[in-house]
């Protein structure tokens, strides 16, 4: 908690600098993930990610922006909304399994992350295979986390996040 009274008190400090630097890390992590993509081909962006970078970016302070959160969370949705779809199809009854099933497991595994609940509903919407989990799902989530530590050790040295 007292991170996030910390991270208030520089936000009202200083608002559009903090916003500003916010902004740019969400930047910075799209546009690797989008550059990485470009250059093989790979899949590397969902949706949910830019999201997950306002969370990462903008109140990294905020549990939801942990680490286990971030990574966990989408890893353990995108698994989640597999299942649901096989099971119920790949459609609104699945998605919404999914969906509701994903709220669930993240918060009895206490790695809820709001981004990804979306996940659920982009395995409906484009029928991927299991290899969704790996890419673009868990690389994806693990690079905003480390783009994240690099960019906050950077943008605010001296301070451990």
């Amino acid at each position: 908690m007292d991170n996030i009274v910390r991270h208030r008190a520089r936000l009202s400090a200083a608002p559009f600098r903090v916003a500003a630097l916010a902004g740019f890390g969400g930047f910075l992590a799209i546009f690797a993930l989008g550059y990485a993509r470009d250059l093989t081909d790979f899949p590397l962006l969902i949706p949910p990610f830019g999201a997950s970078c306002v969370l990462a970016f903008g109140y990294p302070a905020s549990p939801f922006a942990h680490p286990k959160n971030i990574i966990g969370g989408h890893f353990l949705s995108a698994a989640i909304g597999l299942l649901a779809c096989a099971v119920a199809g790949y459609g609104t009854t699945g998605a919404a399994l999914g969906v509701g099933m994903a709220i669930c497991a993240m918060m009895l595994s206490d790695t809820t992350h709001p981004p990804a609940g979306a996940n659920p509903v982009v395995v409906a919407i484009l029928k991927p295979d299991p290899t969704f989990l790996l890419l673009p799902v868990l690389f994806g989530a693990v690079a905003i986390v480390l783009i994240g530590r690099v960019f906050h050790r950077v943008a605010s040295p001296g301070k451990a996040k």
